[in-house]
C-alpha cells in the first residue's frame, strides 16, 4: 500500500466492512475473516508493509491500521452473532412441532410364536411341579443313543438322519443331538429320584420340507419315582393337552406303539375335525397323532445307575413347532425361521399375555 493517507485508509476500512456485511452464512463469514485477517489476508499484508515506511510515518500509519483492524474484528464478531441468531431461528422454524397434530402410530413388538409356545409349556408343566432342565447341543454316542437303548443298527444312527461331527482329539465322533432325551439321561446320572423335569430345547436332524426343519424344537418330560404308573402318564398328558389347547373336553386317546427307550409305549392322539378342508383341534370324527410317550424302559434306568426293581417312571416328547402350528393355525413350518415381519405381526403375541394352567392363553 503506497497511499497511507486518511482517505485511503477510510476507503480500505469501508471495503473490508462491506465484505464482512455481505457474508450471508457462518461459512462465508469465516472465509471473509481468513481473507482479511489470515496469514495471507489483505489487512495482514498491509500491516507487514509498515516496515518499509519512515519511522515518523510508520507510527501514525500503524496506529491507524490497528484501529482499522479492531473495527473489522468487532464487525466480524457482531456479524457472527447475527448469523448465529438467524440460523437458530431457521432451525427452530424447521423443527417446529405442531402439538395440535395427532400422535404418530407406534409399532408394538410381538413375541415370536415359538418362545410363546415354550412359555406356555413351561407355565403349564411348572404348575404340575416339573422343573426346567437343559443340556448341551453337541452330544456323544452314549447320551444320545446307547443310554437310551438305541441299538447300533437303529435307523436314527444313519448319516442321512443325523448330523455327525468330525472326531475329536480322542477319536470320539460326536453328533448334534437328535432329541432332548440326553437331558433326561444327564439328569438321572446326576441326581437321585424323585425326578420331575421338562427339557425344552433345540434339536437337529437332516431333514427339510414344509413340516420338517434341520433345526427344530422339542420338549420332553421325565418323571421317576418309586410308585409311578401308566395312570400318572395318562393323567398328566390329558391335563396338559386340555390346558394348552384351552378345550376342557378335548378328546385324547392312547395307542400302543414302540420306542426303544420306553416300554410300554404309546402314541397320543387328540380329537380333530378335517371337514371343509380345514384341520380343527377339538371335537370331531377324526384323530390326530400329536406326541409319543411311555414308561421308561428298565434298560434305560439301569444305564443311568437306577434300580428298575425300585424305580419306574414315564417320559414323553413332542415337537414344539408342531403343537404351535396346530394351536395358532400356522400351515407351514418354514415361516418360523424366516425374518418376515408381516408374519410376526399376524402370528405374534403381546409380551404381557401370561399363560395359565386353567385355560392356556
Amino acid at each position: 500500500m503506497r497511499d497511507w493517507s486518511a482517505e485511503a485508509l477510510a476507503a480500505l476500512e469501508a471495503g473490508l466492512l462491506e465484505q464482512v456485511a455481505e457474508s450471508n452464512s457462518s461459512t462465508a463469514l469465516e472465509a471473509a475473516r481468513v481473507a482479511i485477517l489470515g496469514r495471507k489476508g489483505n489487512l495482514t499484508a498491509k500491516l507487514k508493509g509498515l516496515s518499509g515506511l519512515a519511522p515518523e510515518q510508520r507510527k501514525d500509519a500503524g496506529r491507524a491500521l490497528n484501529r482499522l483492524k479492531q473495527s473489522v474484528e468487532a464487525a466480524i464478531e457482531a456479524r457472527k452473532g447475527a448469523l448465529a441468531d438467524r440460523e437458530l431461528e431457521k432451525r427452530l422454524e424447521a423443527e417446529c412441532i405442531d402439538v395440535t397434530l395427532p400422535p404418530r402410530k407406534m409399532n408394538v413388538g410381538h413375541l415370536h410364536p415359538l418362545p410363546q409356545a415354550i412359555e406356555e409349556l413351561v407355565a403349564i408343566f411348572g404348575e404340575m411341579g416339573f422343573a426346567w432342565a437343559e443340556g448341551p447341543h453337541v452330544e456323544d454316542d452314549f447320551h444320545n443313543f446307547s443310554a437310551l437303548n438305541i441299538l447300533p443298527d437303529h435307523p436314527a444312527r444313519q448319516e442321512q438322519d443325523t448330523f455327525y461331527l468330525p472326531p475329536d482329539a480322542e477319536g470320539l465322533q460326536k453328533v448334534l443331538r437328535t432329541h432332548t432325551s440326553p437331558v433326561q439321561i444327564r439328569t438321572m446320572l446326576s441326581q437321585q429320584p424323585p425326578i420331575r423335569i421338562i427339557c425344552p430345547g433345540r434339536t437337529f436332524r437332516s431333514d427339510h420340507d414344509a413340516t420338517h426343519s434341520p433345526m427344530f424344537h422339542q420338549v420332553e418330560a421325565l418323571a421317576i419315582d418309586e410308585a409311578i404308573h401308566m395312570g400318572h402318564l395318562k393323567g398328566t398328558l390329558v391335563a396338559f393337552l386340555r390346558a394348552y389347547f384351552g378345550i376342557d373336553d378335548l378328546p385324547v386317546r392312547f395307542r400302543p406303539s414302540y420306542f426303544p427307550f420306553t416300554e410300554p409305549s404309546a402314541e397320543v392322539d387328540v380329537g380333530c375335525d378335517r371337514s371343509g378342508g380345514r384341520l380343527t383341534v377339538g371335537a370331531g370324527k377324526d384323530w390326530l397323532e400329536i406326541l409319543g410317550s411311555g414308561m421308561v424302559h428298565p434298560r434305560v434306568l439301569q444305564n443311568c445307575g437306577l434300580d428298575p426293581e425300585r424305580y419306574q417312571g414315564f417320559a414323553f416328547g413332542m415337537g414344539i413347532e408342531r403343537i404351535a402350528m396346530l394351536k395358532y393355525g400356522i400351515p407351514d413350518l418354514r415361516p418360523f425361521f424366516e425374518s418376515d415381519i408381516r408374519r410376526m405381526r399376524h402370528y405374534g403375541f403381546l409380551p404381557l399375555e401370561v399363560p395359565s394352567m386353567v385355560r392356556g392363553l
